[in-house]
């Protein structure tokens, strides 16, 4: 079975080879049919510590490192895929 292949951005890097980052996507309301955009946080690992607040990357299943770090970082990804209303959960 494949590994998971999601992007979203960087929320929060304060702790130690950890990196949040908050991937949103948009699903159709089963019933009234309008698009929402739904967003959920991901720990995932980051070895080197290089990934900053506020870049968008690419992140992979992987085997548990920790309780909540199950992905890794793989790179940065594009600006194109990520939605740019991810500034709003920054603050």
């Amino acid at each position: 079975m494949p590994k998971r292949v999601l992007t979203g951005t960087v929320v929060s890097d304060k702790t130690d080879k950890t990196v949040v980052v908050l991937v949103e996507r948009k699903v159709k309301h089963p019933v009234y049919g309008k698009i929402m955009r739904l967003s959920k946080k991901y720990h995932a690992h980051d070895e080197t510590n290089t990934f900053k607040e506020g870049e968008i990357v690419r992140i992979e299943e992987c085997a548990p490192v920790s309780k909540l770090k199950t992905w890794r970082v793989l790179a940065k990804g594009d600006a194109e895929a990520a939605p740019a209303s991810a500034e709003a959960y920054t603050a």
